[in-house]
C-alpha cells in the first residue's frame, strides 16, 4: 500500500477530514470564547458536534453509497456508528459529569484533597451534540 493508495481511499480520508475539520473548528471556538490557547482541544473528546459521530456516519454512508444498504458491511457499519454514539452520550457523558463532580469537590475548602491534576471534564456528549455530528458527517459523505 502507498501513500497514493491512501489518498485515493474515500473509506479512511473522509472520516479522518471530517475529523480533523471538526476537532480544528473545535478548537478554534475555543479559542475565540476562552481568549486563549488550548491545544487539548484539537484532540480531546467533547463538545459541539461530536467528531466521533460525524466519523462513523460519514463512513456508514460511504459504505451504504458504495455497497448498497443491503449489505452486511453496510449493517455492521450502522451498528458500529450506533454504538459509538451510544456511549458518547452515555458511559463518556456520565463519567464526565462525575469529572466535573469530583472535580469540584476537590476545589472545595471543606475537603483537603492534593491531586496533581484536575480530572478531564470534557468527555461525552449531550444527545444534540451527537445529533449535529451525524448530521455533518452524512452530510459531508454525500459530497463525495
Amino acid at each position: 500500500m502507498t501513500f497514493t493508495d491512501f489518498l485515493n481511499n474515500k473509506f479512511l480520508w473522509v472520516p479522518v477530514s471530517i475529523w480533523l475539520i471538526i476537532q480544528i473548528w473545535k478548537f478554534i471556538f475555543d479559542l475565540i470564547k476562552n481568549r486563549k490557547i488550548n491545544l487539548k482541544r484539537l484532540i480531546g473528546a467533547g463538545g459541539m458536534p461530536s467528531s466521533h459521530s460525524a466519523v462513523v456516519a460519514s463512513l456508514a454512508t460511504l459504505i451504504g453509497k458504495s455497497e448498497g444498504l443491503n449489505s452486511p458491511i453496510f449493517a455492521l457499519s450502522c451498528i458500529f456508528a450506533l454504538v459509538v454514539m451510544y456511549d458518547a452520550t452515555g458511559v463518556r457523558r456520565a463519567a464526565g459529569k462525575q469529572a466535573r463532580i469530583l472535580n469540584q469537590i476537590i476545589n472545595s475548602k471543606e475537603v483537603k484533597v492534593n491531586v496533581p491534576e484536575k480530572l478531564v471534564e470534557f468527555l461525552g456528549h449531550t444527545p444534540f451534540e451527537v445529533f449535529v455530528g451525524f448530521i455533518i458527517g452524512i452530510g459531508y459523505a454525500l459530497l463525495f
